[in-house]
């Protein structure tokens, strides 16, 4: 199974999940490879400072981390893309209706789309509470998606 995260600039939501599951994926001898990308990224740039700090407390390192802009990865080759917000899910869908049946926002997927808030704020411009606040969210939902995943496979 392959995973795409996405969020606006791919350094901050989207590789801050992308390094938590692919962590958990390890951990859980998953099956699944974890990608992630920005929808208006700017291709190679490092993951923000505070989202490296806030992954670094749940053991995931993002020094290595490269932003990927959607346009130029390989979504296509997905099975499923989870978007941090409701807004990424539309531009996914209108700018790939061939993978709209694959495109989720994170909580959607993992609480199902009954959830009340489908978006994951973005923590940029923030100070680290917001960005540990961020990474809780992300990593509660991770922590469900891998249930679903288990009870998949």
């Amino acid at each position: 199974m392959k995973i795409m995260f996405i969020c606006t600039g791919n350094i901050c939501r989207s590789a801050m999940a992308e390094g938590y599951l692919r962590k958990r994926a390890i951990e859980e001898k998953l099956k699944i490879e974890v990608f992630s990308s920005g929808i208006y990224g700017e291709e190679g740039a490092g993951a923000s400072y505070l989202a490296k700090e806030a992954m670094s407390e749940y053991g995931v390192n993002l020094n290595e981390h490269k932003a990927t802009v959607t346009a130029k990865s390989n979504i296509e080759e997905m099975d499923l893309i989870l978007c941090a917000t409701a807004s990424h899910k539309r531009i996914i869908k209108q700018t790939y209706p061939e993978l709209a049946e694959k495109t989720f926002t994170i909580k959607e997927y993992a609480y199902g789309e009954n959830c009340q808030d489908k978006d994951i704020s973005d923590p940029w411009g923030y100070d680290i509470t917001i960005y540990r606040k961020c990474a809780t969210e992300l990593t509660d939902a991770i922590e469900e998606i891998i249930k679903k995943i288990n009870l998949d496979s």
